[in-house]
């Protein structure tokens, strides 16, 4: 895999979880939402921690798309299971949560369990998949 597929999927990482992070901020700040409170949705919309926790996760998913159009999903989203622990460590350090020593376990456990996943090639080849031209870039289709 080259430099650039790997900085992808360090973005996918590292907006993921900045952008997860701001939201929980801005949304701690705005108040809880239910059906009594849904205009508070409105409400969160002004609050710059949740617009920036929106302009990230636009970011991620421009990432995200990106690895997917080189990779797997079954490759993709395990190779990004480190975003749990940088997700956490955000949670402990910028929003004061208390990680627990059993939920520190439990995100180990699942990025070492998933990173077992990715030691398969990024894209595998499916006889059984889409038929034909559908799965080609929109550019090789007209070069036929």
């Amino acid at each position: 895999m080259t430099p650039r597929k790997y900085l992808v999927l360090c973005s996918v990482m590292v907006l993921a979880a900045l952008g997860d992070t701001s939201l929980s901020r801005g949304m701690k700040q705005v108040g809880s939402v239910s059906p009594e409170h849904w205009t508070r949705i409105f409400v969160a919309l002004l609050s710059p921690w949740v617009v920036g926790g929106i302009v990230l996760l636009l970011g991620f998913m421009a990432s995200y798309l990106t690895a997917l159009s080189w990779a797997d999903l079954t490759y993709v989203l395990p190779a990004t299971a480190l975003g749990n622990i940088i997700t956490a460590g955000l949670a402990r350090a910028f929003l004061h949560e208390d990680v627990t020593p059993k939920r520190w376990i439990g995100i180990l456990l699942i990025t070492v369990g998933v990173g077992f996943v990715t030691r398969g090639p990024a894209l595998t080849a499916n006889d059984s998949g889409p038929q034909g031209n559908e799965c080609q870039p929109v550019a090789a289709q007209g070069e036929r």
